[in-house]
């Protein structure tokens, strides 16, 4: 058997950097249609995320960094295209003389409707890569929703769509029973709040209970599913061991980006990508949880297999535990395979 089905990652995942204009414009480079784009300005000191997909369709957002409800931005992300998509005036999406950046996911470049959870949900489904974008309606009674990827969701991020409420984060890496939760949008250790039924997925659905944060009566959410793909994606656990001489975390493929953050205590959610640091060590961060422009001690290697931590400090304080998120950009591998930076 192959070591990975995914030859080249970056056709299903991939960071954009560009340097905003103030004006309507073509960002290019993606390499694909992308399904999901989380765009940041990277040098404004209070700009939110800006996420938009394409089951809630252009001009549509919502922010990693607030509870707010869904947003309409006509300046904002206004088309998808076959290489990237186009961005209007607005700062957060094109600032003008701005360093920004966007991180790609690649859907279905469609949507189905899916029936095999009690509710019935919109979703554009990646199979090779793991990834899906599930919309759906609450019912407020306990519920099950079908993701499309054919086998069990080892992580998904989800939002109230017309509520201003916590993004709800569950995963494998967090509780293997799914009895615990984080928010996207806040530095908060894990918490027990029952989203999930106390059940992790199955190969077809994943379920809610009746709390408001994942399935209030009559509300819209978005829920962004992710399945481990040998070679593609990996989401797992670690413990920091608080020396400069940090701890190293085995993915199987040369990162292309990584999402830290702590579990066992409070602390942000960390970004690093191999766009905004093109060699080691990367020290450019971002936080998924403040609208704070990038900053640079967060001092990691991307390497052929993994991730080598070289800071003291979160992400890697001695004795706290972490979760990771890791996409790649090449298989340890393959046909052309992964080499250190």
């Amino acid at each position: 058997m192959a070591y990975t089905t995914i030859k080249k990652p970056s056709d299903y995942f991939n960071t954009v950097i560009w340097t905003g204009t103030g004006s309507s414009n073509a960002i290019t480079g993606v390499g694909f249609q992308p399904d999901w784009t989380w765009i940041k300005n990277r040098s404004q000191a209070a700009s939110n995320h800006r996420i938009t997909d394409a089951v809630r369709g252009v001009t549509k957002e919502i922010y990693s960094d607030l509870t707010a409800s869904e947003g309409t931005n006509t300046d904002g992300l206004t088309a998808f295209g076959s290489d990237g998509f186009t961005v209007g005036s607005s700062a957060d999406y094109n600032g003008n003389g701005n360093n920004m950046v966007s991180w790609n996911w690649l859907g279905a470049n469609g949507t189905a409707s899916n029936t095999n959870g009690s509710i019935t949900s919109t979703v554009s489904a990646n199979t090779t890569s793991g990834f899906s974008i599930v919309k759906y309606t609450g019912t407020g009674a306990n519920a099950t929703v079908g993701h499309g990827l054919g086998v069990a969701p080892k992580m998904i991020i989800g939002k109230g769509l017309d509520n201003a409420i916590n993004w709800t984060v569950g995963g494998s890496n967090i509780s293997s029973n799914w009895t615990s939760s984080l928010a996207l949008n806040s530095t908060g250790a894990v918490n027990v709040a029952n989203y999930w039924q106390d059940q992790a997925p199955n190969t077809n659905t994943f379920a809610l209970s009746s709390d408001i944060g994942v399935n209030a009566n009559g509300l819209d959410f978005i829920a962004y599913c992710f399945a481990e793909k040998k070679g593609f994606s990996k989401f797992g656990s670690y413990t920091g061991n608080g020396s400069t001489d940090g701890t190293f975390i085995y993915t199987g493929f040369k990162p292309a980006m990584v999402i830290f953050k702590p579990t066992s205590t409070t602390g942000n959610w960390f970004i690093l990508d191999n766009k905004r640091n093109t060699i080691n060590p990367l020290t450019l961060s971002l936080f998924t949880n403040l609208s704070d422009a990038e900053t640079g001690t967060y001092t990691s290697d991307f390497l052929s297999n993994g991730i080598k931590i070289r800071l003291s400090g979160n992400p890697n304080s001695s004795g706290v535990s972490y979760i990771y998120m890791a996409f790649a950009e090449e298989p340890l591998v393959g046909d052309n395979p992964a080499t250190a930076r």
